[in-house]
């Protein structure tokens, strides 16, 4: 994929670019600030664009907002955002087009989850940090939701909510293909959830399904 890197910080930058370039991936710019991100974006129109959420000039959520421009201008671009801390209403709020994922920084030294999750962003999927769905799936009002789950459902339902496939969650939980499918079919039915949904579609339902009305979740 040609991707362009949107990064203040010099180190961790060049780290990703090299981890990117070895994997076999095409790093065609790299940016400092959300301006020259958007410069970039617009002179390469790369399929990828990787995005550290709080970058300059004013530090807070300059990424972000680039983000939503670059999804406005070039919706075909994939967009994975970048974070120190959990930022939950960017992710909530972007990953509704697909072609998106929003990881921890920390994430990307689990190299193959990271790579994997790029891959899923490239093909209009999703990938949302575990911690992220933590705190959807977690409190009192989802509690109640999820009642009906088994414990298995649930853990399930979590690798879902980030956008792992079927395939992808069978070898996360150590099962066979044919009890994913059964497990999903089971959480599906007890949510009232469209069972024919696939990829992400399926994301968005689980995340709707989430955040209904009564669902809160903690402030970043």
């Amino acid at each position: 994929m040609r991707i362009v890197i949107g990064e203040d910080s010099a180190l961790f930058r060049e780290g990703l670019a090299r981890l990117l370039a070895d994997a076999g991936h095409e790093v065609v710019e790299k940016a400092h600030d959300a301006p020259s991100l958007l410069r970039a974006v617009e002179r390469t129109e790369p399929e990828l664009a990787i995005i550290d959420i709080r970058m300059p000039p004013d530090r807070t959520d300059d990424g972000a907002r680039a983000a939503r421009q670059i999804r406005t201008t070039r919706p075909r671009c994939g967009i994975m955002l970048l974070s120190q801390h959990i930022e939950t209403r960017h992710s909530v709020e972007l990953v509704t087009d697909g072609g998106f994922g929003y990881l921890l920084k920390d994430r990307v030294l689990d190299v193959d989850d990271f790579l994997d999750a790029i891959r899923r962003i490239g093909a209009g999927g999703s990938a949302l940090d575990p911690e992220v769905v933590r705190r959807l799936v977690g409190g009192q009002r989802s509690d109640r939701l999820l009642a009906p789950l088994t414990e298995r459902e649930r853990d399930v339902l979590a690798l879902m909510a980030e956008g792992l496939t079927n395939i992808g969650i069978a070898r996360r939980l150590w099962l066979t293909d044919r009890t994913v499918e059964a497990h999903v079919s089971s959480i599906m039915n007890k949510l009232g959830l469209p069972t024919s949904e696939e990829g992400h579609r399926r994301v968005l339902a689980v995340l709707a399904y989430l955040n209904q009305p009564g669902t809160t979740t903690p402030a970043p």
